[in-house]
């Protein structure tokens, strides 16, 4: 039976990342600086979570930047595995990324607010290793790049995995309760959460032991 890959986001610390894999992260999300959203942490702190997680466990930096340079800069600087790019950049900026970080992984985030982020598949699909579908608002006063806690049309992400060939990775709004749905409906490789395992801003032993159960029971 295939696994659903769990990714969990927002990771603080290496307290949080240890309690995330312990419930069967595959991967963990560390937030570089960003306009709005949660869970930001400073480069330092990244570089030490991210040299302390044990392989096979993934670590994606999640960078904001806009330029090919700009986005190896940030992984170089912090030694994860991955980078998760969370704006729709120009096309000829991967080409740079691949030549300056060639052995990270690249996942391109689509903030689904429409069906044209289906159009996003052939543009981004040659340079990316995979595709991570959340709620952002990009063209918002204040952009908004994920954390949001919102769920968006899952309909469109069916779709989107469907005419994928690259894996996709399914954010936004997730929690215990409604991610049995969010599987049934949109078969994504993996998940990502943030918001809906955490209390106060912490991440919590129970949800996140609940939302394991709900993932994978």
């Amino acid at each position: 039976m295939k696994r659903t890959r769990l990714k969990v986001c927002c990771i603080a610390s290496i307290a949080e990342a240890e309690l995330a894999i312990a419930h069967g992260a595959d991967a963990i999300g560390l937030v570089g600086e960003m306009p709005s959203g949660p869970g930001t942490i400073d480069r330092e702190r990244i570089r030490e979570i991210a040299a302390w997680t044990p392989p096979p466990v993934e670590t994606f930096l999640l960078s904001s930047g806009l330029t090919g340079d700009a986005i190896a800069d940030d992984v170089e600087s912090c030694g994860t595995t991955t980078v998760q790019i969370v704006q729709h950049i120009a096309v000829g900026e991967y080409q740079r990324i691949i030549e300056r970080i060639p052995r990270v992984r690249r996942v391109q985030v689509v903030h689904v607010e429409d069906r044209s982020a289906l159009g996003l598949i052939e543009i981004y699909e040659p340079y990316v290793h995979a595709f991570l579908l959340d709620s952002g608002r990009p063209n918002a006063a204040v952009a908004e790049f994920g954390g949001t806690g919102r769920a968006h049309d899952w309909n469109i992400s069916a779709s989107f995995v469907q005419q994928s060939s690259k894996p996709v990775f399914l954010a936004g709004g997730l929690k215990p309760a409604n991610i049995k749905d969010a599987i049934s409906r949109v078969d994504p490789f993996g998940v990502d959460l943030c918001s809906g395992v955490r209390r106060s801003g912490k991440l919590n032993a129970q949800l996140i032991d609940n939302f394991s159960k709900n993932l994978w029971g």
